[in-house]
C-alpha cells in the first residue's frame, strides 16, 4: 500500500469563483526542495505549499498568472494548467491546448441534452506554454516567482517572464502541428475524445517535454520534444531543430494509454499513464530509461518500456473519482502522485488532501 502525504490549504485560498476547492481538481504538482507547486485545472492560479516538520505540507500562498504572464482572457477562463517544470531558474508550465465538449444535462430535455453534447468550446487561455523565473529566498529557504530579476548564477543577466507566442485561438506550437501527419488530424476533435491534449510536462536543460493524453495512435502514445528562446519582442519563439521541424516525435507504445504527466529523474523518463477518453481505467506508471539521451526522433516500444506500478483509482461506487493527474520527483526513492476528484478517504478535514508516495527501484 502507497504511503500517503498531507497537502493542506488555506480557507480563504481553495475556492474558485464558482465554489470548486483547489483540492478537488489537482491537475499538476512540481516538487523544488521544501516546496510543492500545484495547480488546478479550473483556476488561473498555481499553489505553493510549504514542508513542515512533520513531513506534510501546508503555509499555502497562491500565484495569480496574470501578474507575470499576458492571459488572452485575463482571469475570465482557466488556463488548464496540465504540466509544470522547473530548468534554468524558470518555472515553466503549459496549458491543455484542448478543446472540450459540453456535457449533457440530465434535467434537461432530450433536445437540449442532444445540442450540448454537440457543441465543443475553446477557452482562449488554454494556449499557453510559459516561463516565469523562480529564486530561492535563502532566508526563508521557498521559491517564489518574479516577473522580472537578475539571474542567481550571472547578476548582469536578467531573467524574464514569457510565453509563446499566440492569441485567443492558437499559438505557435498549435500553428506547426497543423502540418503534422500524425497530429493535425486530431486537432479539432476534443482532448476527451482522443484529440490533442497535452497534459505533460518535463525539462532536462533546453529541452521541453510535453506528453499528450491524446491522441493515442493505435496504442502509441506521443512526446514532443522542442526548445524555445526569447525573440526581439520578448515572446518566446520554438527553436529549429535536427528533426527538420521545431520539435521532434517520440512515440510511446503505452498499450493504449494516454500520457498524464511526465518526469526526469537523472536521464531517466517517468511517465504517468492512463485512458485518454473519459473513462475509469488502469492509471500506471512508467519508466522510459535513458530517455533523455534519445538525441533523434524515436519508437519506444512496450519492451523498452519498464512498467514500474498502478496507481489506485476510481471504480464501482467512487467511479469518476481518484484520478491520478500528477507525478513528481519526491527524491532519488519516490515519486509524488496527485489526483483528481479525490474520494471522500482521500480527504482530511475541510481543507486537506492526501497524495501518495511511490517507492521506486534505482537498482
Amino acid at each position: 500500500m502507497a504511503k500517503s502525504i498531507t497537502l493542506s490549504f488555506a480557507p480563504e485560498l481553495s475556492l474558485n469563483q464558482q465554489g470548486k476547492h483547489v483540492r478537488d481538481g489537482l491537475s499538476t504538482v512540481l516538487h523544488t526542495d521544501n516546496n510543492l507547486w500545484l495547480s488546478c485545472d479550473e483556476r488561473t492560479t498555481i499553489e505553493r505549499l510549504t514542508q513542515q516538520p512533520d513531513g506534510s505540507f501546508g503555509e499555502h500562498r497562491s500565484f495569480c498568472l496574470s501578474d507575470y504572464l499576458q492571459l488572452p482572457d485575463g482571469t475570465n477562463s482557466e488556463i488548464d494548467i496540465e504540466g509544470m517544470g522547473m530548468a534554468n531558474h524558470y518555472l515553466w508550465l503549459v496549458g491543455s491546448h484542448s478543446l472540450k465538449r459540453k456535457k449533457p444535462r440530465k434535467h434537461d430535455s432530450l433536445a437540449k441534452q442532444m445540442k450540448r453534447l454537440a457543441k465543443v468550446v475553446s477557452d482562449p487561455n488554454r494556449y499557453l506554454l510559459a516561463r516565469i523565473p523562480i529564486i530561492l529566498d535563502k532566508h526563508t529557504g521557498n521559491y517564489t516567482l518574479c516577473k522580472e530579476c537578475p539571474d542567481p548564477d550571472n547578476p548582469g543577466k536578467t531573467l524574464r517572464a514569457a510565453q509563446l507566442a499566440g492569441d485567443r485561438t492558437s499559438n505557435q506550437l498549435l500553428e506547426v502541428l497543423k502540418q503534422d501527419e500524425h497530429i493535425s488530424p486530431f486537432l479539432h476533435i476534443p482532448g476527451k475524445d482522443n484529440g490533442f491534449d497535452i497534459e505533460g510536462l518535463a525539462t532536462s536543460g533546453n529541452k521541453l517535454y510535453l506528453g499528450l493524453r491524446g491522441p493515442v495512435l493505435r496504442g502509441w502514445a506521443i512526446v514532443l520534444e522542442v526548445e524555445a528562446e526569447e525573440d526581439e519582442n520578448g515572446l518566446l519563439k520554438l527553436k529549429q531543430l535536427s528533426s527538420g521541424r521545431p520539435y521532434k516525435k517520440h512515440f510511446l507504445h503505452l498499450k493504449g494509454k494516454g500520457i498524464r504527466e511526465l518526469r526526469i529523474l537523472g536521464n531517466d523518463v517517468y511517465i504517468l499513464a492512463g485512458p485518454t477518453m473519459d473513462l475509469d481505467g488502469v492509471i500506471a506508471v512508467y519508466r522510459w530509461r535513458n530517455g533523455v539521451l534519445a538525441e533523434e526522433e524515436s519508437m519506444v516500444h512496450t519492451a523498452d518500456l519498464e512498467r514500474l506500478c498502478e496507481v489506485p483509482h476510481g471504480h464501482g461506487q467512487e467511479t469518476g473519482k481518484d484520478k491520478a493527474e500528477g507525478l513528481a520527483v519526491y527524491d532519488e526513492h519516490n515519486l509524488v502522485v496527485v489526483f483528481d476528484s479525490p474520494t471522500d478517504a482521500r480527504k482530511k478535514g475541510e481543507h486537506a488532501v492526501l497524495a501518495d508516495l511511490i517507492k521506486i527501484d534505482e537498482t
